[in-house]
């Protein structure tokens, strides 16, 4: 269908805290028209949905469409953690292509060769190529002077850079925040500074070098406080946040649950209310699902030897719409945080409804309940925290450039 119109559908506007019942009009690819029917074209029922953009993941490590597709992703940033790793132009072009048409992969490039923290990449190229930010991957890079320089040139080139916050030696070898839970369960833990180490510092240097700076998670009240005060300074900096941090404090690893074993690791429930507190207030702009499956081999393994990561993209929209529930954000703000914010951070002609823009749209049942299955899973893997928590929002219908998915 290349001009259709969706009927009786709720439609959420930027900026609207709520949905409005209003036609919309799609037309190759685009969205033509908002509040106007096109009485030629073919009919999408809508009724008793809601019709939102479709959700921009920024910063998962696998492409695992049946996942993004059951979660209602339709455009996903790709870290550059990968085999091999996204740090020249030829790896980045090929990721770009992986998910087309009906998945738009937005490969994000290696700041660093394989990603050492020790040699800058070819950022120039990979940008030509298609990325569309740098990442330092998993790992935070602890030279200064190179950490700098890829600022310095990622501000010339106007690319965000997206860095990973926790210094790799407060943390070393740590599976577990500081605290009780970590003391009781015999845990190597780090203490929450090496996250707000690693925030002072980068903030220091986007201010010193002009950059972009997005903070993919940050987890603790003492490294919010510090992304608030930046933001009131004026520098370029945004942070975001998974559902897992938001929902589950350090108590979730007290049976020694290797499916609850993150990176950066859950905090105490003082940080977790913290981090709500700035999801309503505005501190954090994204939430993104962190997806990284990982099978049995990486998490049927003691506690300390497992890898860190959750498959998180089947259950990013449904466990969002608890914010909503809990009035704790209004459903506009939550497609902010879902989609239009990412797409302002990435440069991307999405993440909104509104004319012009890409039709990726995801129609949505906001009560239809089910039920977290880690061993039913479209994902690549099952390894969610979640595991048999009852949730509330399915994705009904999805447009991926105007075209029925």
């Amino acid at each position: 269908m290349t001009s259709v119109n969706i009927l009786q559908g709720n439609i959420i506007l930027p900026g609207a805290k709520k949905a409005e019942l209003l036609p919309l009009h799609i037309a190759d690819g685009k969205i033509a028209s908002v509040g106007k029917a096109d009485q030629t074209a073919d009919h999408i029922d809508a009724s008793g949905l809601i019709v939102a953009p479709g959700v921009i993941d920024l910063g998962v490590f696998k492409t695992d469409k049946p996942a993004f597709r059951f979660g209602g992703i339709t455009r996903a940033a790709l870290m550059p953690d990968q085999s091999p790793v996204h740090d020249d132009p030829a790896t980045v072009r090929f990721a770009a292509l992986k998910g087309k048409p009906d998945l738009w992969v937005h490969p994000l490039a290696a700041a660093t060769q394989g990603l050492d923290g020790l040699h800058m990449a070819e950022i120039a190229l990979m940008k030509d190529a298609g990325a569309v930010a740098v990442a330092t991957g998993r790992k935070w890079i602890a030279d200064s002077g190179v950490m700098l320089r890829i600022m310095h040139y990622c501000a010339a080139l106007d690319l965000p850079v997206i860095v990973h916050s926790e210094d790799s030696g407060v943390a070393g070898h740590a599976v577990a925040t500081a605290g009780e839970t970590a003391t009781l369960l015999g845990l190597a833990s780090a203490p929450i500074v090496a996250e707000t180490l690693a925030i002072a510092r980068d903030l220091l240097l986007a201010e010193e070098s002009g950059a972009h700076v997005h903070f993919r998670q940050v987890t603790t009240a003492r490294g919010l406080d510090l992304i608030r005060a930046a933001k009131a300074k004026g520098l370029r900096v945004t942070c975001g946040i998974t559902p897992a941090h938001l929902f589950l404090s350090d108590n979730a690893i007290s049976d020694f649950r290797t499916f609850a074993r993150l990176s950066p690791p859950l905090r105490s429930e003082s940080d977790r209310l913290a981090c709500i507190k700035a999801i309503a207030d505005g501190t954090i702009d994204v939430i993104a699902s962190g997806h990284d499956p990982r099978g049995p081999e990486d998490k049927r393994l003691p506690f300390s030897e497992s890898a860190p990561g959750m498959a998180g993209a089947e259950t990013l929209l449904a466990l969002s719409l608890n914010l909503v529930r809990d009035n704790v954000i209004s459903m506009g703000r939550m497609f902010e945080l879902l989609a239009s914010n990412p797409a302002k951070i990435l440069g991307l002609n999405a993440g909104q409804i509104g004319e012009g823009q890409e039709a990726d749209l995801i129609l949505i049942d906001a009560d239809a309940p089910w039920q977290v299955d880690g061993d039913r899973m479209a994902a690549l893997a099952g390894n969610t925290p979640f595991d048999r928590l009852p949730v509330q929002g399915r994705v009904r219908k999805m447009l991926k450039g105007g075209k029925l998915i």
